[in-house]
């Protein structure tokens, strides 16, 4: 596992950044093989930075209510949590300020659109998310590592956003990660999905996206200062720009809609 953190309305479909002839094939020969093992690739996330007031009078906690619902009422949605941020990690995050997320995982970025546009997410958005928040930052990516990196209830989470530094192409900065990652092992147990942002409307500049898995908290801080997952950070780090790094613990988890 490699972790970044030591480095100093509906969706819009994509456009793909323009990559050289060279690293879009590594690039799509990699996600064809992680699309074979991972079956939901397509990773979304969005941090809310929720106003005080609704934290206090409950209507967070309704917005959060309203999205898990999510999980029955919108066919292709494969895996859905909402909830609040444990900690931020990361100078970048504590600017950010994000005080809850939803991350959800997609078998297509078809199913990714369609999600964005059904009634029952507009609404959610519409009637608890606008009203209760004062900013939002979303992301999406394509699963580029070879397995997949199941979030069951209680487990905790290290989500890393990362802008490349000028120059450095954001499929190199993947194929880094993979083979940093790859080298570093599975430490701590931790299980990993990255890959490059195609979504950059609403990402703040923010080009990549990490998360690693663990069974626990407990899990989680252990893998801090470990030889080799220190090993893979300085492999990865003179490619970084800014990194924003916060962790948060996955709740129970809600059952999908059927198809």
């Amino acid at each position: 596992m490699i972790c970044l953190k030591a480095f100093s309305s509906p969706l819009n479909l994509p456009t793909l950044r323009r990559l050289t002839p060279t690293s879009s094939l590594r690039v799509a020969a990699a996600a064809m093989s992680s699309s074979s093992a991972v079956a939901t690739p397509i990773e979304h996330f969005v941090l809310f930075k929720a106003r005080p007031e609704a934290v206090a009078s409950g209507a967070t906690a309704a917005m959060i209510s309203s999205l898990q619902a999510l999980a029955t009422a919108v066919p292709g949605l494969a895996y859905i949590h909402a909830g609040p941020v444990l900690r931020l990690r990361s100078p970048a995050a504590e600017a950010l300020g994000p005080t809850h997320l939803l991350h959800s995982r997609y078998a297509t970025k078809e199913d990714l659109a369609s999600y964005a546009t059904h009634p029952a997410h507009v609404a959610a958005v519409q009637g608890h998310a606008l009203p209760n928040v004062l900013d939002t930052t979303a992301v999406d990516w394509v699963n580029a590592a070879p397995l997949p990196s199941p979030a069951a209830p209680g487990s905790a989470v290290r989500l890393t956003l990362a802008k490349a530094k000028e120059g450095v192409e954001v499929a190199q900065l993947v194929e880094k990660v993979a083979a940093a990652t790859k080298a570093a092992g599975d430490a701590k147990g931790a299980k990993v999905s990255f890959g490059e942002n195609f979504s950059p409307a609403r990402a703040k500049g923010y080009q990549f996206g990490m998360v690693a898995v663990f069974d626990s908290v407990e899990e989680l801080d252990a893998v801090e200062g470990d030889g080799k997952v220190e090993e893979a950070k300085a492999a990865v780090r003179p490619l970084l720009d800014e990194v924003m790094v916060l962790d948060f613990v996955v709740g129970d988890a809600p059952t999908p809609a059927s198809l």
